[in-house]
């Protein structure tokens, strides 16, 4: 095995260890806020991928439901300051609507924003995920 030295210890007044506790510290300063949507069936379904049933009932027991069932969508972001949201996409005649582009853009103009702005934030870094409505050339000018 090799031995390992150590050329140089940083002290509290060395610019170099000065610039890298200044630089992390405005790292953990900056709000981080995370987002996403999730769909909420009307009928009862329940989405495999977010939610385990236990039960001791027979697990091979079929239910009927229809090929394309009302659903609501609910989006929020979290942060250390709290949640902002719930925001549920309805189209203009109150209708429930699944996400896209503009809808999303919408959302985020016209609800994000002014929620964000009742909070003091200087500064955020503002997570989505991949999907499609997130990632639109439009979405992301």
């Amino acid at each position: 095995m090799k031995a390992v030295s150590v050329l140089e210890h940083f002290s509290d007044h060395d610019s170099i260890h000065q610039k890298l506790k200044k630089n992390t510290a405005s790292v953990y300063s900056i709000a981080q806020l995370g987002s996403d949507e999730a769909h909420f069936w009307l009928n009862g379904y329940v989405i495999k991928q977010n939610c385990r049933i236990w039960s001791e009932a027979n697990p091979q027991v079929y239910v009927e439901t229809p090929l394309h069932p009302e659903k609501l969508t609910v989006w929020c972001a979290l942060w250390a300051g709290g949640i902002i949201g719930s925001y549920l996409f309805k189209n203009d005649e109150g209708h429930n609507v699944t996400v896209n582009g503009d809808r999303y853009r919408a959302m985020i103009t016209n609800f994000f924003i002014p929620e964000l702005n009742n909070h003091d934030v200087q500064e955020l870094w503002f997570q989505q995920d991949g999907a499609t409505c997130h990632t639109a050339r439009a979405t992301i000018d």
